[in-house]
């Protein structure tokens, strides 16, 4: 049964290509049917991919081919939790390595201008923690950063 809710997102002419990176270096992530445009429409032509359908860490999507009119921005973002530094590494390196750019705090953009959170979850306890001079060092430490070294929050929060 198809889900209810299904995050579209735009590119131009590269939903297919994005749904298949996405599919290679998430887990529980893979693309499904492939839509081809019935007739030519604004962006492309008969034939043309038009949507594939897609999901990413298990939340269904939808790439839909729409055209260069709207761009990806900040305000929507996926947020993915990692359990350890090879993990982060791995999924940062995979976005930042594959066209993508680099940011701050644990955020970078895809080569397709999806921004992405790579956040460990020891980065996430440590800035909660109960005592508020630990999580602010570690608030603190995160704010220096690019990709999350958790080593690093670690220390920070212990002080």
């Amino acid at each position: 049964m198809p889900s209810k809710n299904t995050i579209c997102l735009w590119y131009d002419g590269t939903a297919e290509e994005a749904a298949r990176f996405y599919a290679a270096t998430f887990p529980d992530s893979a693309v499904g049917p492939i839509l081809r445009a019935p007739t030519d429409y604004p962006s492309g032509k008969q034939g043309d991919v038009l949507t594939v359908q897609f999901t990413v860490l298990g939340i269904p999507c939808l790439g839909l081919n729409g055209g260069p009119e709207f761009k990806h921005s900040e305000a929507f973002s996926f947020q993915v939790s990692t359990e350890d530094q090879a993990e982060t590494d791995r999924l940062w390196n995979a976005i930042v390595g594959h066209g993508g750019r680099a940011s701050e705090c644990g955020w970078c953009k895809d080569k397709w201008g999806l921004s992405w959170q790579i956040t460990p979850r020891a980065l996430m306890e440590a800035i909660t923690d109960p005592d508020p001079q630990a999580a602010a060092r570690a608030f603190e430490a995160m704010m220096t950063m690019g990709k999350i070294d958790i080593a690093a929050i670690e220390a920070a929060r212990r002080g």
